[in-house]
């Protein structure tokens, strides 16, 4: 898993209309990207919901937000538009993007286990630079975005 002081990758993927994100599209920004395993699910939809009802506030403070997960890129126009996300959702489908975060692992739940995106948060300086990690346990999915303001 990336950790604080790498740099983060320059290509991030492709959003849901199919546009390449770079890292050095937020140059001179801090960049909240956070991982999350599946569109409108309970918790993935509280965080996003969460990271849109502040979102001005974040903008105010000089953050981006991007979300990462491995659906496509119609699953996450769906999300967009049925909650209103204001901020790029990236298609990994291709988990090039996960992986090379390590973010992509071992789940386990209900006595099964699979490989999937485990939800973690990245803050990336103005420089590209991860200056933050939350973890999973960390995470609080209603309260994310002041979190992630620090």
């Amino acid at each position: 898993m990336l950790q604080i002081g790498d740099k983060a990758p320059e290509i991030l993927g492709r959003d849901e209309n199919g546009q390449e994100l770079r890292l050095s599209d937020f140059a001179g920004r801090k960049l909240v990207l956070y991982f999350y395993p599946k569109d409108a699910t309970p918790g993935c939809t509280s965080e996003a919901c969460n990271l849109r009802d502040n979102y001005d506030r974040l903008l105010q403070r000089g953050y981006a937000v991007v979300g990462v997960s491995v659906q496509d890129e119609k699953s996450h126009k769906k999300f967009i538009e049925k909650f209103q996300l204001p901020f790029p959702l990236i298609a990994d489908t291709d988990h090039r993007l996960v992986e090379a975060f390590g973010v992509w692992q071992e789940k386990k739940m209900a006595g099964r286990t699979y490989m999937g995106t485990v939800r973690t948060t990245f803050v990336i300086d103005e420089q590209g630079v991860i200056a933050e990690v939350y973890s999973p346990k960390q995470i609080k999915v209603k309260e994310h975005a002041e979190q992630s303001l620090g």
